[in-house]
């Protein structure tokens, strides 16, 4: 990356700067690679956020489908992160992970899952277990809320049998000829996922994050207290394929002593470890051990750490001075926090960070764990919170004695609830998926790149003022 014609004389936020366009040979969006290339397997630039209410292990999976990584957070028991590794291994790579239902269960039930919404269904089960029907998830929308599922079950919704799926094309043209928009998957009368044309779509378009025995690949995070060597072989047992050593300020000598911890209990997975902002902090985690060093001290949007102590920097910058220290030292870094927009994951990949972060824009999807939820306005959320919040800090320690408890959260800082609207047109992590990859796909052709590692070479990046960003925004309203 260069800058164009302007030198910086102070740290830039993504608002700050821009792409300038470059003579391209680049043919097509599709003619570009963005695979990160920064030891994870993953095929996706995109990485989920380790926090509570993003990544659980339904998102997680969906994005490794569609190439990307999701980090479980740390804050999970021991036993329940174990637990939700093995179920993101056991999903399908091919097919879309089904919502299961009792058909007993009432439409209040699902609605709290799942939004009425097309490309969506519900797979329903009887009391042992045996499939019991599929509905769409539209029906929802028009049957009243005490209403039991399996009554809303009128004929079989036609199924597509696994062993006749021999590609997503094939997948897809069938359910043309089917005049399908959804339909579940069986094999031998077992369902092994769900299928809408949009995802047999994705499907020609996006490569899976597969491990060596074609499972979906899934990180997961740890502090740096307590026994982190133990918590780290418990994980990588269980299967995970990339370890987040992650503490606020990652800079410290807890964290150069955790990834020591990890690396010589013989840990031969990536390690990532943050979060820092320097070239000197980037020296000190890749000297102790790490592949990835994650970037990024307050540009959340949950996050008020700047606000509450001053401390932090500048996000582009913070990316910048780092990406070229890690790459010097044989590292990476993901870029963590402060993206609103498609052009700020572009930006930041210019920057050179490998992959980026995103938290609060995946916590209003219907992937992310905790409930949905109707506003007064009738439209859907879900809550999403910081996690140095007090929120976060009950959920984290609420195995302490009540004095203990009470301590912690005296010092907790940050927002403990806040509503994320679920896009109507976007409400799934793969909607936004397809959003980011299409304004960073085309931000390479601009560039001439092909690859993530020529983008790192080719992006030419100015400075510009808040008129300048302003300008280039959409206008909400008709002239």
């Amino acid at each position: 990356m260069e800058f164009y014609r302007t030198t910086p004389s102070h740290d830039l936020t993504y608002s700050d700067v821009f792409l300038v366009p470059s003579r391209s040979d680049v043919a097509s969006r599709l003619d570009v690679s963005l695979a990160p290339e920064d030891g994870t397997g993953a095929t996706l630039p995109i990485v989920s956020a380790n926090m509570n209410s993003v990544t659980g292990p339904r998102l997680a999976a969906t994005l490794a489908r569609r190439g990307g990584l999701g980090v479980l957070p740390q804050d999970m028991h021991l036993q329940d992160l174990d637990r939700a590794i093995r179920w993101v291994k056991a999903q399908s790579p091919r097919f879309d992970t089904p919502y299961d239902f009792d058909a007993d269960a009432t439409v209040a039930d699902a609605l709290e899952v799942i939004a009425p919404v097309d490309g969506h269904g519900l797979v329903l089960h009887d009391g042992d277990g045996a499939y019991a029907g599929c509905i769409p998830a539209t029906r929802l929308a028009s049957a009243l809320h005490d209403a039991r599922l399996g009554d809303l079950v009128h004929g079989a919704l036609p199924a597509l049998d696994a062993d006749d799926v021999e590609s997503p094309r094939a997948a897809f043209d069938l359910m043309v000829d089917a005049e399908l928009e959804f339909a579940p998957v069986l094999a031998h009368g077992e369902v092994v996922g769900t299928l809408s044309r949009r995802s047999a779509l994705r499907g020609t378009i996006y490569t899976p994050a597969l491990d060596a025995d074609g499972r979906l690949r899934v990180a997961a995070a740890i502090g740096i207290n307590g026994d982190v060597a133990g918590k780290a072989r418990a994980l990588v047992a269980a299967g995970v394929d990339v370890l987040v050593v992650d503490t606020a300020h990652g800079h410290q000598d807890g964290m150069v002593g955790a990834i020591r911890a990890v690396r010589e209990a013989g840990i031969e997975v990536p390690v990532a470890a943050g979060n820092v902002v320097t070239e000197q902090a980037v020296a000190d985690l890749v000297g102790a051990g790490a592949d990835i060093v994650k970037v990024g001290v307050g540009p959340g949007a949950m996050c008020t750490t700047r606000m509450m102590t001053a401390v932090g920097r500048p996000q582009f910058s913070a990316v910048l001075e780092t990406a070229e220290a890690a790459r010097e030292a044989g590292a990476r870094v993901w870029a963590d926090g402060g993206v609103r927009y498609p052009r700020d994951v572009a930006l930041a990949l210019a920057a050179g960070a490998a992959s980026v972060m995103i938290g609060s824009w995946f916590a209003g999807t219907l992937e992310a764990p905790g409930r949905l939820r109707t506003g007064p306005d009738g439209g859907w959320f879900k809550e999403s919170w910081g996690m140095a919040s007090t929120k976060a800090v009950r959920e984290r320690f609420d195995r302490l004695s009540p004095y203990e408890l009470a301590r912690k959260e005296l010092f907790a800082e940050g927002i403990s609830s806040s509503r994320i609207s679920l896009d109507p047109l976007r409400p799934s992590i793969e909607d936004l998926l397809d959003m980011i990859t299409t304004g960073v796909r085309s931000s390479f052709t601009y560039a001439g790149a092909h690859t993530v590692a020529e983008f790192h070479e080719r992006a030419l990046v100015g400075i510009q003022s808040a008129a300048g960003y302003e300008e280039g925004k959409a206008l909400p309203v008709s002239w």
